[in-house]
């Protein structure tokens, strides 16, 4: 039993990574799990099964390095706006940070050759052996037989034999895996990242053309309701629904110009970037637009940031037609 060995692995909360975490404590290696936190994923399906398996599990926000790798990824994008390789060298590269640290001996991930084309061919996962600047402490349990062996098996820290040959895109592997760890309770597969949306995408291509310094707030922004490109200088976010206008109304700082009907209900409005008088006359417009008051002449709405006592402007609603044309 490998009682002083420790491991710290990249855990998504997946199957794949509850598997190579389990798989690794079998053989008396104390394992402890990072996951990581962006406006793009967050850590609650890693938290949730972290929980159930008593897996050690620290969370870590690291949206504003993650932004700036994703405004130029070296090794570019997948079908979306997803930089999975970069993405994936990225968080290697914070891991070994936690790694020297705090004194674990490798790092693991529950990554499967050939499971994704793109970005879990050989190729892919030495392009991020190599970007990560830590590729030989880097395992993974699931497929290491069918890759070069790595040094902590060479030291015997690992025993190779007991690790794990699946690849390709069949979970059978896992599935018959899973039943021997007695692993009966596990998300589904697939999603959870936003950049692989194309609808997410194409809202946050805009973002980054129009406003190349946006921060982790401008890009939640994008996530709470409709988006509306109003000139190259402004966007509006528009909630949809309540929860979408709480959000709103914590992210609109100081900043910020928040809007809302006053005499009619509807949505919240905020307007990012640098809006000239004429961008919040059309915001105020749109605002309106999708308020119970959308049929009326005119329609008075509010329009504050917190350092600013709230001020009124009377417009009238934008035709629906005239404001889908400037939706993302």
């Amino acid at each position: 039993m490998n009682t002083n060995v420790k491991a710290l692995g990249i855990f998504s909360g997946g199957l794949d990574s509850i598997l190579a975490t389990l798989l690794l404590r079998a053989q008396g290696i104390e394992v402890h799990c990072v996951t990581f936190v962006t406006p793009f994923f967050d850590a609650a399906k890693a938290t949730e099964m972290a929980s159930l398996y008593h897996i050690p599990l620290q969370v870590q926000d690291i949206s504003t390095p993650h932004l700036a790798m994703l405004k130029n990824p070296r090794y570019g994008y997948g079908r979306n706006m997803n930089p999975c390789i970069d993405c994936h060298a990225q968080m290697f590269s914070i891991a070994a940070q936690i790694m020297e640290r705090e004194g674990y001996d490798f790092l693991f991930s529950g990554e499967v050759i050939g499971q994704r084309p793109k970005s879990q061919n050989r190729t892919a996962l030495q392009a991020v052996n190599k970007a990560s600047g830590c590729g030989d402490k880097i395992l993974r349990p699931l497929s290491a037989r069918c890759l070069p062996i790595t040094p902590m098996e060479e030291a015997g820290l690992v025993d190779r034999e007991r690790l794990e040959c699946i690849q390709g895109r069949s979970r059978k592997g896992q599935e018959r895996l899973a039943q021997r760890l007695g692993v009966d309770k596990f998300p589904s597969a697939g999603g959870g990242c936003l950049l692989t949306e194309n609808s997410f995408s194409t809202r946050l291509r805009d973002l980054f053309q129009h406003q190349p310094d946006c921060t982790p707030r401008d890009v939640e922004l994008l996530k709470s309701g409709r988006a509306f490109r109003l000139s190259d200088r402004t966007q509006l976010s528009l909630g949809r629904k309540k929860s979408d206008n709480e959000t709103l109304r914590t992210l609109a700082d100081t900043d910020l110009i928040l809007m809302r009907n006053e005499n009619f209900s509807g949505p919240a409005g905020v307007l990012s970037g640098t809006p000239s008088h004429e961008d919040i006359e059309l915001g105020a417009a749109l605002v309106a637009a999708y308020g119970k008051g959308k049929d009326e002449d005119k329609v008075e709405v509010r329009i504050q940031n917190r350092a600013s006592k709230p001020e009124f402007i009377e417009v009238k609603p934008l035709s629906r037609e005239h404001a889908l044309t400037m939706q993302l």
